[in-house]
């Protein structure tokens, strides 16, 4: 069970930190970073870059931004403290989420206490936005919306059977923060539930994923949240509170009125799975499927990945199952996936994936590029890299 309660605080457990001093060094221009070498025939030409976030280690200050430029197949990490020397060490202490909006890139640092805005173009910072443990993003075309477990944080140490004691503990309910667009200020906060994770915006009304992931470990109740919290982004007010299944994490959108939420499970007798919300049928929440480690939206269709060993937390590797998921229905789609500790998903389209493999969690991970199921190539990356953008 230690690895299991290992991954539970990675996942769950946030742990105030700031960055350190500046370290000047010369600026770089971003046509002039090079990096690792990788083939990008085929790619469409539209795309200019595929950004991806690097959480780090909890608490040491190492979340890193990398990106691929298409234009010449070059992987470059540690994109922000190249062209942002006089921001601290680099962009600080465990990267949440990333998206671009716009020519804007905006990240989530967790423990770090902020929303970070850059030019999607050279990667140099635009606003450096204050939010209290924040955790995820989603947009319309007046606000960035951002939940945020509102400081919650809690300090644990295990023993030899791997169960952790919990201090200093508090646990107030989540919120969503939304912050103004043209000018990057916090424009108000609504209360939703404990510990809340991801959030999707549609047709006028914000679905968050609440997760209690702090609230499980703590006294009388050790209880996940399971519920996603509906709010009418008009009035900016809680309008629905809905159950769904404990540990929640992603919320996807398919712009056709199917809201998809997956669940990490409790790591013991209730197993990561998919869930569809209908809002026009009441809100009515049905099972899709178990077993989803990863899982990426990609238009209409939600893509998944999963074993039916997730308890297994002696097992050295897994056997993958892959499918899809369009109008609530199941469909056939095979990767050939490959991985120590597989991380992240991201849908280029129908036949192009990128896959990273977060390793042991301490060293850097990787990043893979799967074309029409099979490995095309892979590249070392920071540590744990798991979110992915597209400009």
């Amino acid at each position: 069970m230690k690895k299991a309660t290992l991954l539970l605080l990675c996942g769950a457990l946030a742990f105030c930190a700031c960055r350190k001093d500046p370290v000047p060094e010369p600026p770089s221009k971003d046509a002039d970073l090079t990096g690792q070498k990788v083939d990008v025939s085929g790619f469409p030409g539209s795309i200019q870059k595929l950004f991806i976030l690097n959480e780090g280690q909890m608490g040491s200050n190492n979340a890193t931004l990398d990106f691929l430029r298409f234009s010449d197949g070059n992987y470059v990490t540690g994109a922000f403290k190249k062209m942002n020397p006089s921001v601290g060490a680099g962009l600080g202490d465990v990267g949440n989420d990333i998206a671009v909006q716009g020519d804007e890139l905006w990240m989530v640092v967790n423990n770090s206490g902020l929303v970070e805005v850059v030019s999607a173009k050279d990667e140099t910072e635009i606003a450096a936005i204050a939010v209290p443990t924040p955790r995820n993003l989603a947009f319309d075309d007046q606000y960035a919306y951002v939940t945020s477990w509102a400081g919650a944080y809690a300090n644990g140490s295990d023993d030899e059977n791997g169960i952790y004691t919990i201090t200093d503990s508090k646990n107030p309910k989540g919120q969503v923060y939304r912050i103004d667009l043209k000018t990057r200020k916090v424009a108000g906060n609504v209360e939703v539930g404990y510990q809340p994770e991801g959030v999707a915006c549609y047709d006028g009304k914000l679905y968050v994923a609440n997760s209690g992931g702090i609230s499980s470990q703590l006294p009388p109740d050790y209880a996940y949240d399971n519920t996603v919290s509906i709010i009418d982004t008009k009035s900016f007010k809680v309008t629905a509170t809905v159950p769904v299944q404990v540990n929640l994490k992603n919320v996807y959108s398919d712009g056709k009125g199917n809201i998809y939420v997956t669940t990490l499970g409790n790591f013991w007798d209730v197993h990561s799975g998919l869930y569809l919300l209908r809002p026009g049928q009441g809100n009515a929440v049905s099972k899709v499927a178990d077993y989803v480690k990863v899982s990426a939206l990609l238009g209409d269709t939600v893509y998944c990945i999963g074993t039916e060993t997730e308890f297994d937390w002696n097992a050295t590797s897994h056997v993958y199952q892959s499918w899809s998921v369009q109008g609530g229905n199941k469909k056939d789609w095979t990767l050939n996936v490959s991985a120590k500790t597989l991380y992240g998903l991201y849908a280029l389209d129908a036949d192009t994936f990128f896959v990273s493999d977060a390793g042991n969690y301490f060293d850097p991970g990787t990043v893979s590029c799967y074309y029409k199921g099979s490995k095309r190539w892979s590249v070392d990356a920071g540590v744990c890299p798991g979110h992915f953008a597209v400009y």
